[in-house]
């Protein structure tokens, strides 16, 4: 049983689903999961979820804590595209690149949330031009929670052909959210090859065996150990779970275990790919909830979505949205403790 309840929060609206086991926080503000709240093997609930304790730290933010990101999330090569033999070109706001959907994107929007049962649906509307995409897109995004299992389930229509992309960008720490880093967190992910990419981060176009090389990720494997093998600054890699964005099926896609509180995070998805990205970029700049104080590897993000660039890829899986199609995905959350 989940109850459901909706209080103000500043000026927006905060949802509440609370079950048994899982209490989470959803802001209208970018669809944001402001908190996860689940027990460990103690018996103590703990958020293991980065953010503000006010809305002014959401409005300012620049990393995308909790939100829905789209129209495209990921990377976009110069934020430039082709559709139908007419260029798009989008502002650039990641180095060279258009990252997450652009300057203003849906994670800056106010959502209309409804309740439904055990969770609440909220949409928004991006109109034709929207940062530079064409077509105006209707979106929603549901979130649920079932005993343990948060779903979030994304459908998009657009009155034009355009990319879509899109996914939730909450960052975990398993041992609670304020805690120093996730080096003592256990990361599977199901994958057999991954993306490699070039500086500026966009996938080279190889898909590359993740055989013998610090990507491969199939056991349970030490993060901290881990981030000492990869090059540069850390995770940051689309792993691929599927080469077909229209072979419609939810596969399990990951596990993060934290042996000292128990928790284990698993995740299942309807979409071709995951983002494995270790915080890299936050520098202990931003006041988070309770005064703390989110560094360098400080949480983990497991981004489910299409592949990185692949508006610009024609061998990656399709990620266009046709007028009269429908954007489908969903992706599960699920909380336990061993």
């Amino acid at each position: 049983m989940t109850v459901v309840s909706q209080q103000q929060w500043g000026s927006v609206d905060m949802w509440v689903l609370q079950s048994p086991q899982v209490r989470v926080e959803i802001l209208t503000l970018g669809a944001i999961i402001r908190s996860v709240l689940c027990r460990g093997q103690n018996g103590q609930m703990e958020d293991v979820v980065l953010g503000y304790d006010d809305l002014e730290g959401y409005v300012s933010d620049k990393r995308y804590l909790g939100a829905v990101v789209g129209r495209v999330a990921n990377r976009i090569a110069q934020g430039r595209f082709v559709v139908e033999g007419k260029e798009f070109q989008l502002d650039v706001n990641n180095g060279p690149n258009a990252l997450h959907g652009g300057l203003r994107g849906f994670n800056k929007a106010i959502w209309h949330a409804t309740q439904m049962e055990g969770g609440v649906s909220l949409s928004h509307t991006s109109p034709d031009g929207d940062q530079g995409y064409p077509g105006e897109v209707q979106v929603s995004v549901s979130y649920t929670l079932q005993g343990e299992t948060l779903t979030a389930e994304y459908r998009a229509r657009s009155s034009k052909t355009t990319p879509i992309n899109l996914t939730n960008h909450s960052y975990f720490n398993l041992a609670g959210q304020g805690t120093a880093d996730i080096y003592d967190h256990q990361v599977s992910i199901c994958a057999e090859s991954y993306l490699p990419v070039d500086e500026t981060s966009i996938p080279t176009g190889e898909i590359r065996s993740v055989e013998g090389t610090p990507f491969d990720l199939r056991g349970d494997v030490l993060i901290g150990a881990q981030l000492k093998e990869v090059p540069g600054p850390g995770f940051d890699h689309n792993f691929c779970l599927s080469s077909s964005s229209n072979n419609w099926k939810e596969r399990y896609a990951a596990r993060v275990y934290h042996s000292l509180s128990g928790r284990v995070l698993e995740v299942f998805t309807s979409q071709p790919g995951v983002q494995f990205y270790t915080a890299n970029f936050l520098d202990g700049s931003m006041m988070g909830k309770n005064g703390s104080r989110y560094g360098k590897h400080s949480a983990f993000c497991l981004e489910t979505q299409n592949w990185p660039d692949a508006v610009n890829k024609a061998s990656f899986p399709d990620c266009l949205l046709r007028p009269g199609e429908e954007y489908h995905h969903a992706t599960c959350f699920t909380f336990t403790t061993i």
